[in-house]
C-alpha cells in the first residue's frame, strides 16, 4: 500500500498531468472505470495502474482492477490522500493507470478528416473527438495552437475516441497539409461565409476545418480552406462544438445515403 505521495511512482505519474510531461515520457494518465475499461478493451494495456481501495467501491471498478491484476499489469493499492494527488476530478473513482500515447496508424487516403484549428478550450476539443469518431471521421488532426489531445479534460470529454481515432499534432500547416490526401479539400466552418455548408458534396475527399471561437480562423487556415457558414434563423453563431458536430453529421448524411 502507498501511503506517502512522495512515492517515486506518484511523483513519476503526476508529472503526466502536465503535457511537458507526457510527451518527454509518451505516456498519459487515465482516470476513470469507464475510460480505463475502453481503453483495456481497446488493446491498449496499462504501464501501471492506481487503486484506492476505499474509494472503487463500484462493481465495474473491482472487476476491472481485478481483470487487469489477473492480466498481469502492475497494479498498485494507495490510500485515498495519495489517490487524491493524481485526480484532477471532483469526486475520484478510486483508479487510475499509466497508459502509452496513442498512435493509431494513419489512414494511408483518408476521405473524411477533422482539423483543429487553434481550439483551445479542452470541454470543445474533446467533444469535436467524440463527433468525429460518431460521424465516421477517418482521423483528427491537432493544428497549431490547438489544446494538447490528451489533456485530461480533452481525454475525458472524448468519451474514449482516443482509443479508437487516430490522431495527429503538428506543428505547422506545411505538416497538416502533408497529411492531407492531394485530392482532398479543406472547408472551413465560418459563421460568416455565404456558402451553406448542406451544398458541399461531403462525399468527396474532404477535411473540415473547426476552429478557435474567440480569435477565429488563422491565416493559414483560411488560405488553405472554402468557408462554408451554417444558415440561421437568430442568434450570432453556435459553439465550436456543437459547429462542427452538426456539420459532420451533414457529411455522414450524404456519404450513408449515397452507400
Amino acid at each position: 500500500m502507498i501511503t506517502s505521495s512522495s512515492n517515486q511512482r506518484i511523483k513519476d505519474a503526476r508529472k503526466l498531468l502536465t503535457r511537458k510531461g507526457r510527451h518527454t515520457a509518451g505516456k498519459m494518465l487515465v482516470e476513470g472505470v469507464r475510460l480505463l475499461t475502453d481503453a483495456w478493451r481497446s488493446g491498449v494495456r496499462p504501464a501501471i495502474v492506481f487503486y484506492a481501495p476505499d474509494l472503487l467501491t463500484s462493481p465495474e471498478g473491482v472487476q476491472l482492477c481485478t481483470e487487469l491484476e489477473a492480466a498481469g499489469c502492475l497494479t498498485l493499492p494507495c490510500t485515498a490522500a495519495v489517490f487524491a494527488t493524481l485526480s484532477e476530478t471532483t469526486t475520484p473513482q478510486g483508479i487510475a493507470a499509466v497508459l502509452p500515447l496513442p498512435q493509431l496508424p494513419w489512414p494511408a487516403w483518408p476521405t473524411l478528416l477533422l482539423i483543429l484549428d487553434g481550439v483551445s478550450d479542452p470541454g470543445n476539443a474533446g467533444t469535436l473527438l467524440r463527433s468525429a469518431e460518431a460521424a465516421g471521421c477517418d482521423g483528427v488532426i491537432f493544428a497549431p495552437g490547438a489544446v494538447d489531445p490528451f489533456n485530461d479534460k480533452v481525454v475525458r470529454a472524448g468519451m474514449s475516441a482516443h482509443f479508437r481515432l487516430p490522431l495527429r499534432i503538428c506543428a505547422s500547416w506545411s505538416a497538416v497539409t502533408a497529411l492531407l490526401p492531394p485530392d482532398s479539400t479543406c472547408y472551413l466552418a465560418d459563421a460568416h461565409a455565404t456558402r451553406d455548408y448542406a451544398t458541399i458534396d461531403w462525399r468527396a475527399p474532404s477535411a473540415l476545418v473547426v476552429s478557435n471561437e474567440a480569435h477565429g480562423a488563422s491565416p493559414d487556415a483560411r488560405a488553405r480552406s472554402v468557408a462554408i457558414a451554417i444558415p440561421m434563423r437568430g442568434g450570432e453563431s453556435l459553439n465550436a462544438a456543437v459547429a462542427g458536430s452538426v456539420i459532420l453529421f451533414e457529411a455522414a448524411r450524404q456519404r450513408r445515403t449515397a452507400a
